[in-house]
Parts: structure tokens; sequence; C-alpha cells
């Protein structure tokens, strides 16, 4: 396939993000403001109460575009007149909004790293006011962007190390296919073919062409010359417009050995593939790779394990989170200060939905032979961990600055990296496609004093 990448990269402003809400996070903060609540310090927790049906471990994905979106949380004039005309909030909320500007700290798991159910993803400490208005968007960001991940990250482990291209863009949202591109690289795919995503984060692009570009012409013959002459031998052709065998012959005629790679779209693929490829090593093509696409998930990129396939392109089942199109993560309000400005923890109780008060701190314990066998939670103080025991919450932003290293093609680079090396320490139930527990257990530590 041919293919581009963002080698230059300019930050751009920070996206607005202020709307990005629900109406009631201003009508919470209006009310605290009123009862003079609203600026005690708040501690909030994102946290999975459970991992989707059947799966093993999450993938935590968006903290890069979320730190983004942070910093450009602000209320313009515009946004304030709209607050003010729908009548939404008062005069003293619309005022406080006016100098808005996040100032408290954020932590969180590393983005690309595994999670599993309690662990807390992120963790807000600011005063109530700044933290409340930041939940809704902190939770739509993460619930998608972990979702895609979680899904890609299953499909790459199917893989067993051929390329997985992200080729979902049609099947979803403008803005959710950027974001989804990105997160399908965090966990694993090689590139995309969304040109947005290549721009925004350095994510290598691909592609070539439809059965729309092969109808086109009088022939496929035509077609493919068209193609070869325009972008090289190297090009991948799409061979299942017609009949792929008659395809397959007329490409290496017109390409020669050089043939970069044919794409199967469509049929028996497991079938095809064999076909193709006994094919393609008759014509002498011996090097020319079988790219195959046409609804791949997991399961049917497992089932070509043994098909002598070199990629996959995967679309509507990735960008949809492959059957679990959310994280179900919540966030909550787990400690504040009093009246006398001492901190207190506090819980949900309501069944079901329960959740643990307190500040926690979060740790990976690890075995001799460094793969992971709990998740451990420390609630009020950090968990004691030995010598191989891994530390899992990063500081984001301090006192309202965000720190380097977690945005743009750099966070993208840094999650991937992170992605790889938390799915290795995993135990080998992980990389199992059937259904089953998570991986590990999640365990409380108290703080007794």
């Amino acid at each position: 396939m041919t293919s581009s990448s963002s080698k230059e990269y300019s930050p751009q402003e920070p996206p607005r993000t202020s709307l990005f809400t629900d109406h009631y996070e201003l009508t919470m903060l209006q009310a605290s403001l009123h009862s003079g609540a609203a600026h005690r310090s708040a501690v909030f927790e994102v946290f999975a109460r459970r991992l989707p049906d059947g799966r093993r471990y999450g993938v935590v994905a968006g903290t890069g575009r979320l730190l983004e979106g942070i910093s450009g949380f602000r209320f313009s004039e515009t946004e304030l007149g709209f607050l003010e005309r729908a009548r939404v909030v008062n005069r003293e909320t619309l005022d406080y909004l006016a100098d808005f500007r996040f100032s408290g700290d954020v932590w969180g798991y590393a983005e690309g790293e595994a999670y599993f159910p309690n662990s807390p993803i992120l963790i807000v400490e600011s005063t109530f006011a700044e933290a409340c208005i930041l939940e809704t968007y902190l939770l739509s960001v993460l619930n998608h962007d972990s979702a895609i991940a979680s899904a890609a990250s299953r499909m790459t482990i199917a893989a067993n190390g051929r390329p997985c291209i992200e080729m979902g863009s049609r099947r979803t949202h403008e803005e959710a296919a950027v974001a989804a591109a990105r997160a399908a690289v965090v966990a694993g795919f090689a590139s995309t073919s969304n040109l947005e995503a290549g721009l925004r984060y350095g994510i290598r692009t691909v592609g070539t062409a439809a059965h729309s570009f092969t109808l086109l012409h009088d022939t496929e013959r035509a077609a493919f010359e068209a193609q070869i002459a325009s972008m090289g031998a190297d090009t991948t052709l799409l061979v299942d417009t017609y009949d792929v065998e008659s395809a397959v012959r007329a490409a290496v005629e017109i390409a020669g050995e050089r043939l970069g790679a044919v794409r199967l779209d469509s049929g028996d693929l497991i079938g095809q593939a064999h076909s193709v490829r006994r094919l393609l090593d008759e014509l002498g093509n011996v090097n020319t790779r079988i790219v195959v696409t046409s609804d791949l998930d997991e399961y049917a990129i497992a089932a070509l394990a043994a098909a002598p396939v070199d990629s996959y392109g995967v679309g509507t089942a990735l960008v949809t989170g492959s059957g679990a199109p959310t994280a179900s993560m919540v966030y909550k309000l787990v400690s504040r200060t009093d009246d006398d400005g001492e901190f207190v923890s506090v819980a949900k109780a309501a069944k079901n939905k329960q959740s643990v008060g307190g500040r926690k701190y979060a740790l990976r314990r690890l075995d001799e032979r460094g793969t992971a066998t709990t998740e451990v939670i420390g609630v009020g103080r950090p968990p004691m961990g030995d010598s191989n025991d891994r530390l899992l919450l990063e500081h984001f932003i301090v006192k309202g600055e965000l720190q380097p290293g977690w945005t743009g093609p750099e966070g993208v680079e840094r999650a991937r990296a992170r992605h790889e090396a938390s799915i290795a320490e995993l135990p080998a139930s992980a990389r199992r496609m059937h259904r089953g527990e998570a991986v590990i257990p999640t365990v409380y530590l108290e703080d007794r004093e």
C-alpha cells in the first residue's frame, strides 16, 4: 500500500471543550456556589466497576486527547452568551465561568496501560467546582477511546505480529473516526486510513483504491495499468471485483514480481488466501503480500491465523468496540474537605452501584518472573511493593500546568510503548479469545490509621 506519515507537527490551539458537557454539571456548580461548598477541596476518581462481559482486561486510551481538552476548557463570550440566553445558570455562575481555568492536579494510569475492575484510572484533585464541570468531558473521551483501544488490543493479539490497519472512518462520526484511529494505534495497530489522524498525531496513513476505481474503467486490466502507472508496481491491487484468479494473473503480468500486495475483501477469505498464495508463488511473486479486509473482528483474525495472510484491515468492529462500544467508566467524588477543612471519605452506597471512598493509589504486583499477579489499590496511602512491583499513577497536570510528553505525536508513541510493555507482563490467559474473568484480581488495602 502507498503510505504517508506526518513527520512535522505543529501543535494546534487546544480544542474548545467547555460545552461538551451536560446541563446539570453547571446547575450543580451554581447550587454549590450558592451554598458555599463549591470551593471545598475535592478528589474525584474515574473507574470501571466491571470489564465488558467476558473480557480479560481493558486498555486506557484517550488520555492525551483529554489533557489537550482540559487545556482548552475555557468559556468565551460565545459560550457565556449562549448560557445566559438559555438561562442555564445565573449571573454569579457566569462570572465564575468567565475566569475559569483548571488549576488542580490530575493523576492517572499512563495511556496504553491495562486496567481492571475498580482500577483508579484517573484522579482529579481540585475544588469541587473545577472537578465537577469536567465530568462529562472526561467520561466521554475515556469511555470512547478506551473501548476502541480495548478491542484493538485483542485484535493485535489475535494478529500475532501481522500488521493491522485501522480503516473504520466511514462507519462512525467524523471526529470519532479520528479518535478511533488514534486509540487503535495506541493499542498496536500499524497504520490508519484516516488522514486527519495522520495530521494531528503523526500516525502513518495508508490506502490505494476501492472497487469503484476498478468499475470506473472499461476493464479490470485497464484499472490495474492506471494504478500501477500512477503509484508504482509496489502498490496494492484489489483483486476481487470480478474473478480473483484472473485478477491476480493480470496484476502479475502488469506489475511483475515487484507487485507490492493484493487485497481480498469478500468471500471465503481463508480459502482464497491459500489459493492466491499458491498462485502468486507459482507465478514467481513470492514477495507479493496478501491483505485481507471485509468485516473483520478479533475472532475472524484469529481464524485466519493459519492462512497465508500478511496484514488485516479492520473497520466496523473496531470503531464500535467489537461489541463493547463503551468502557462503562464512571466519575465519582471519593473525598472532600468538611467545614473544618479536614478531608473526609465519601462513597455512593446504592445497590449495584457502590463506590469505595478515599483517595486511591495503585500498584501492579509482579512475581519473580515479572508477570502481573494483582492490582493493588491503596486507600488513603500508597501500597507497599517490592523491587519489581510497579506504581501505576502518573502526574499529568500539576497545579494546572500540563506536564510534557503526554500529548500530540509524542504522546501517541509513548502510549503505544506503554501498551506493549503492559500487555507483555500480563498472564498468558490475557491473550486468549474465549470469555473469562479479569486475568488478575483487584485488591484494596485500607488505610488503618
